[in-house]
C-alpha cells in the first residue's frame, strides 16, 4: 500500500473559529511532542515548525501536557506566531490527586492558570482557551464565567470546552459564547454524537481527540482496511477522511512526534469518500 503524501491540509477546507480565526480544518495535536532536552526536543521543534510550513493553522496544547512544558516547546518553536496560526490551550486540571492530576476550575485558580499559560506561550492573548474538564465541585456558570471575565479583559479570544455532554454545553452557553468543543470521537467511538450534532446546529467547532487510535492493529479484512486499500491510503488517513466528511464543523487534531507521520496525516485532507465507501465504513464500525 502506498500512503498519500501530498501534504495539503487546506484541501480539507476551512472553518471560522469564533468568527475570527479562519483555520484549515486538519490541525495538529502537540501532546505527543517530547519536551525534554537534547535531540528529541530538537526533533519536536522541527515537527512543530514543519506542521506550520505544510499549512497547519490550528495547533492544540494544554497545561496538562507536561505541566506547561508543551506550551513552552511550542513557543520555542513558533514564536513569534504567524498571524494565521491559532494555538489553543486548555486549563482546569492541576497537579495532585491519586492519578497525578485533579480538577481545579475555581475562578481564582483558572485566572492563575491562564496567566501562567500566557507567560509560557509568550503572548498577551490566547486565541482559543478551552476548559479541559468541567470541575464537578464548582458550578458551571462560575467556571465559564471566570473565563468570560478573562475574555472581557482581552486575555482570551474565544472560549471552548473539553469532554462535555450536550447538557453541559447548553448550560455553559447560557453564561458565555462557546466557540469550540474538544471531545473523544472517531469512527469507532461515537459516544458524543449528540454533542457533535449540537455543535453543528450552533456552528461551534468540534475538535475530536483520539481521531485515529482505532486504526492501530486493525483487522486487514475489515471495512477500514478495504477502503484504505481501494484508496491507496493508510488506515489512519481513512479515519481522518471520515471525520472530515462527517461534518463541516469537525476539525481533527491528530498528533505525532514523527515527520513522516505528520506528512501522512496531513495528506488525508486530499482523500474523498464516495457514498458507498462511507456506508461500508459505517457498517463496519463495530469491527475495527
Amino acid at each position: 500500500m502506498t500512503s498519500r503524501t501530498s501534504n495539503t491540509p487546506g484541501a480539507a477546507g476551512t472553518f471560522s473559529v469564533g468568527g475570527e480565526y479562519r483555520v484549515n480544518r486538519l490541525g495538529f495535536g502537540a501532546m505527543r511532542l517530547p519536551t525534554g532536552p537534547g535531540a528529541e526536543r530538537e526533533a519536536a521543534v522541527t515537527v512543530a515548525r514543519r506542521a506550520v510550513e505544510l499549512g497547519v493553522t490550528l495547533i492544540d496544547t494544554a497545561h496538562l501536557y507536561g505541566w506547561g512544558a508543551n506550551e513552552e516547546l511550542l513557543a520555542e518553536a513558533l514564536h513569534p506566531y504567524p498571524d494565521e496560526l491559532l494555538i489553543t490551550t486548555k486549563v482546569g486540571v492541576v497537579r495532585g490527586g491519586p492519578e497525578g492530576w485533579a480538577y481545579d476550575a475555581r475562578p481564582e485558580s483558572l485566572r492563575e492558570q491562564v496567566e501562567e499559560g500566557l507567560r509560557r506561550l509568550r503572548t498577551e492573548r490566547v486565541g482559543l482557551l478551552q476548559l479541559h474538564r468541567i470541575d464537578p465541585k464548582v458550578p458551571v456558570a462560575e467556571q465559564v464565567g471566570a473565563l468570560r471575565d478573562l475574555q472581557q479583559e482581552g486575555k482570551i479570544g474565544h472560549i471552548g470546552l473539553s469532554e462535555v455532554t450536550a447538557a453541559q454545553l447548553a448550560e455553559a452557553r447560557r453564561t458565555a459564547e462557546i466557540a469550540s468543543v474538544q471531545n473523544r470521537y472517531n469512527l469507532f467511538d461515537r459516544e458524543y454524537e449528540p454533542v457533535l450534532e449540537a455543535c453543528e446546529a450552533a456552528g461551534i467547532a468540534f475538535l475530536p481527540w483520539r481521531p485515529v487510535a482505532a486504526a492501530t492493529g486493525s483487522d486487514p479484512s475489515s471495512a477500514l482496511a478495504a477502503v484504505a486499500a481501494e484508496l491507496g491510503a493508510t488506515g489512519p488517513q481513512v479515519l481522518l477522511a471520515w471525520l472530515l466528511d462527517r461534518s463541516p464543523v469537525v476539525l481533527p487534531i491528530p498528533g505525532t512526534a514523527s515527520l513522516a507521520h505528520l506528512e501522512e496525516n496531513l495528506a488525508a485532507g486530499d482523500l474523498r469518500l464516495t457514498d458507498s465507501r462511507r456506508r461500508l465504513l459505517d457498517r463496519g464500525a463495530d469491527r475495527p
